[in-house]
């Protein structure tokens, strides 16, 4: 698996944001993000079954190269719930965020709209008819602080005087540099791994993450099943290359993922930086 998924991501001019993508599109994955990072109550008891990809409805409509945004349809017990979740790698903040959602949402409720008229034609004319909610989340990458305003409504000319007439909603940030590893520790949960992997910016970080306590790695070791370690190691796999880490290393570390060896997982890591490598000799002539 290690050499495929490697000659995989090494083609891929899209590697950085295909990472979180692979997360988002798991359901496990998804529902522990969903219950652990964002912090709304009527999210806490999302399970795997209640959430329903639909993304392929609105690719066709969206910006050239956004094939990592998602949106999914999350089957509450008190109603459906629509998820937007757009992945942001780029240290550079993307300032029109909140228009890009704007656009989204009108898609999403259109095309939720026409799937009320098939089923029952009329329905959106009545009186008693109403809309689901959406919720607009990104997920930033990012080392900076994310610094664009959040309201669509902050970024239109005399919201102060004409607030009430202007689309007024917010979109939720989280961003991955805001845990710390202990933070993420704490969660004992597979997501939490993957983003350990994430927040590293260089492969000799990895001699950070040698303090883990054993009993993380034993809960992952006993109750991962067998999908979603080969998961979790195509998805590190896809962050390690972006570190200029070596493909037999790369092999090494997923194979110790898939092989349940979580225990040695960082101790027989061997920091290394291609990119770096290649500087120190050209600097030492």
């Amino acid at each position: 698996m290690g050499r495929e998924q490697g000659e995989m991501v090494v083609k891929n001019n899209k590697a950085k944001d295909n990472g979180a993508k692979l997360v988002f599109d798991d359901p496990v994955l998804c529902a522990q993000f969903l219950r652990g990072y964002v912090d709304i109550d009527l999210l806490k008891n999302v399970q795997p079954e209640d959430i329903e990809d639909i993304s392929e409805r609105f690719l066709p409509m969206w910006q050239e190269g956004r094939d990592s945004d998602s949106v999914k349809l999350i089957h509450l017990k008190e109603l459906p719930l629509f998820l937007i979740t757009i992945i942001e790698h780029q240290s550079k903040i993307y300032y029109d965020m909140s228009f890009k959602i704007m656009r989204y949402i009108v898609m999403v409720l259109t095309d939720y709209e026409t799937e009320q008229e098939k089923l029952n034609p009329g329905i959106t004319k009545t009186k008693d008819f109403k809309y689901p909610p959406i919720l607009p989340i990104v997920y930033y990458e990012g080392s900076q602080k994310w610094s664009a305003v959040r309201n669509f409504k902050d970024r239109t000319y005399l919201s102060d005087a004409l607030g009430k007439y202007i689309p007024d909603f917010e979109y939720l940030v989280v961003p991955l540099s805001d845990y710390s590893n202990a933070e993420l520790i704490e969660k004992k949960d597979e997501l939490s791994l993957i983003m350990l992997v994430n927040k590293l910016r260089s492969s000799a970080e990895f001699k950070s993450l040698k303090e883990i306590p054993p009993e993380y790695f034993e809960n992952l070791e006993k109750n991962t099943p067998e999908y979603l370690l080969k998961l979790i190691g195509k998805i590190i796999a896809v962050f390690l290359y972006r570190l200029n880490v070596p493909r037999k290393e790369v092999e090494n570390f997923t194979d110790q993922i898939e092989r349940r060896e979580f225990a040695m997982l960082f101790d027989s890591f061997e920091a290394y930086d291609v990119q770096e490598t290649r500087r120190i000799s050209k600097a030492e002539g």
